[in-house]
């Protein structure tokens, strides 16, 4: 007699998202045995408390993981199971990186085009220049140029860019070697990030462009390849040179301003600026951070997203950092107010209704 809880194969396999044939096969392989088989007619039947066992094996599969491994997984203990996963999806993403720079070099050589030279620099440097940036990229539907780095090369420097709309970093690199050609492009962030580690590790490092991609050759390490984003990068250079005149500035302690933010970590962050002082606020809560700051100008209250002000002022190089102002409405720069090679521009948003605020009251940090 078949037992009524029970459900046929063809329910189980709607409901779990595998086939018959795979629920047949996966039975073969001693992964997921029916509950019970009709000895006269040879049905198989699956129980409910098997349904999670069949869910996650076939979201193992999808992402490749190999039938022994996914049997380790599910009879494993769940720390083994997740280190089992893990290796899995490190090897799928060494294999991906490894497939993108020989593709890129199969392309060139059936282009015949050869890579152009634009600058040797320093390793260390690039890839810190590059990691500064990369936290104003975005993914943005329509418009690829967003999630990548620009490059600008000319007159003995290297430029690099990124913005997300809310937020813009810039950085220049004074180089020690000639830039051999004028050459701008804006390269995918993901590869870029790929290319870090090793970058870090390289004291001279190769920028060559070719029609499609852009090289870093790595002595001693694999040469890295970055896609180019089609499209034209924003104007920012313009949009610096529109900037209304600063009205407010700020310099004060870096690690400072990062804990204060931390501590009034809030989907807005209000920074009211005046006198000596930095009063750091937030709508959850009354109370302010006063920071002492060296000010000049008008006092004035600017407020953010938590999410443009915290990258961008914790890629600030230097213990202290320079805040420019234009009022509450406009954008703000953000540089290190000993090391003025990067800059950040932030948008503020509006500020919050009045009804949402208090009087604030201030603590020292």
């Amino acid at each position: 007699m078949t037992d009524l809880g029970l459900m046929s194969i063809g329910s189980f396999a709607r409901r779990s998202g595998l086939t018959s044939s795979a629920l047949r096969f996966y039975a073969d392989a001693g992964l997921i045995l029916p509950a019970q088989v009709d000895s006269a007619s040879g049905y198989r039947f699956y129980g409910e408390d098997q349904l999670e066992r069949a869910v996650v094996l076939r979201q193992l599969r999808e992402i490749g993981i190999p039938l022994a491994t996914a049997k380790s997984v599910l009879n494993g203990e769940p720390d083994e199971a997740i280190h089992l996963i893990d290796e899995h999806i490190d090897a799928v993403a060494k294999n991906a990186t490894t497939a993108r720079q020989q593709a890129a070099a199969i392309k060139t050589a059936l282009t015949g085009a050869a890579s152009a030279m634009v600058v040797a620099m320093s390793g260390p440097v690039l890839a810190a220049a590059i990691d500064q940036v990369l936290s104003a990229t975005t993914d943005e539907p329509g418009i690829a140029v967003l999630g990548g780095v620009h490059f600008e090369a000319q007159h003995g420097a290297v430029v690099v860019t990124a913005t997300d709309r809310y937020r813009l970093s810039t950085r220049t690199l004074v180089t020690t070697t000639p830039v051999a050609i004028a050459w701008a492009a804006t390269a995918n962030g993901d590869d870029l990030r790929s290319c870090l580690t090793d970058l870090r590790r390289t004291p001279k490092a190769r920028i060559e462009a070719t029609d499609h991609g852009m090289w870093m050759r790595l002595p001693n390490r694999d040469d890295g390849h970055c896609r180019l984003l089609t499209g034209p990068f924003p104007d920012y250079r313009s949009m610096l040179d529109d900037m209304p005149a600063v009205t407010t500035r700020a310099q004060v302690s870096t690690a400072v301003l990062l804990q204060s933010l931390e501590e009034k970590s809030a989907d807005l962050i209000g920074l009211h600026v005046s006198d000596s002082c930095i009063t750091v606020r937030n709508t959850l809560s009354n109370d302010g951070i006063r920071l002492p700051a060296s000010v000049s100008g008008t006092a004035v209250e600017v407020w953010f997203e938590m999410t443009t002000l915290y990258p961008a002022i914790s890629a600030a190089i230097g213990a202290d950092v320079l805040i420019d102002l234009r009022g509450h409405s406009q954008p703000a720069t953000v540089r290190s107010a000993d090391h003025g090679d990067l800059t950040t521009v932030a948008m503020p948003t509006m500020p919050p209704a009045t009804e949402e605020l208090t009087a604030p009251k201030e603590h020292h940090p």
